[in-house]
């Protein structure tokens, strides 16, 4: 999936709209989604301007979810794991300049055990990475939350796309 985002998916573009600007990119997601948005951008800071998720698993090292799906794609070094955790890898890329939005709802039942976004608030915390984590009080982790939210995620991509 990395590939087809970071590589194939912008050619892609790139040769059947060649009007498009495809170095002015933007990438978000919900979820497992979310968690991959976040990697994708710290690792290649130079192709994408803003990055954005809803109800991201920020922290997969750390979470059954994580540790289920590392264990089986990655093998059981959990170093080689950090590579591919958001919380890990913004220490690691901390040359953020644009804000990273993230938007989780309050009541998602998901929020303690799995998702973890606290953990990525402090690493973004210790690496001076600009980080707005907003806590969305009556939401939980369906497409209404995502809906009810876009548009600020849209506006925040815009922004730093200096497309308003």
């Amino acid at each position: 999936m990395y590939d087809y985002v970071v590589k194939e998916l912008p050619k892609l573009l790139s040769d059947n709209f060649p009007e498009l600007e495809t170095s002015k990119a933007s990438i978000f997601g919900h979820s497992m989604g979310g968690h991959g948005a976040l990697t994708i951008y710290l690792k290649n800071l130079d192709k994408y301007k803003s990055v954005s998720a809803f109800a991201p698993v920020a922290n997969p090292i750390n979470c059954p979810w994580g540790l289920k799906a590392f264990t089986n794609y990655l093998g059981g070094n959990k170093s080689d794991w950090e590579d591919y955790d958001a919380t890990c890898l913004v220490t690691k890329f901390p040359n953020v300049s644009a804000s990273i939005l993230i938007d989780q709802g309050e009541d998602d039942k998901f929020l303690q055990d799995q998702l973890l976004p606290h953990k990525f608030e402090e690493a973004c915390r210790n690496a001076n990475v600009p980080l707005l984590l907003r806590l969305q009080p009556g939401y939980d982790h369906s497409y209404n939350f995502i809906a009810t939210f876009i548009d600020d995620h849209i506006r925040h991509h815009a922004q730093a796309l200096r497309l308003i």
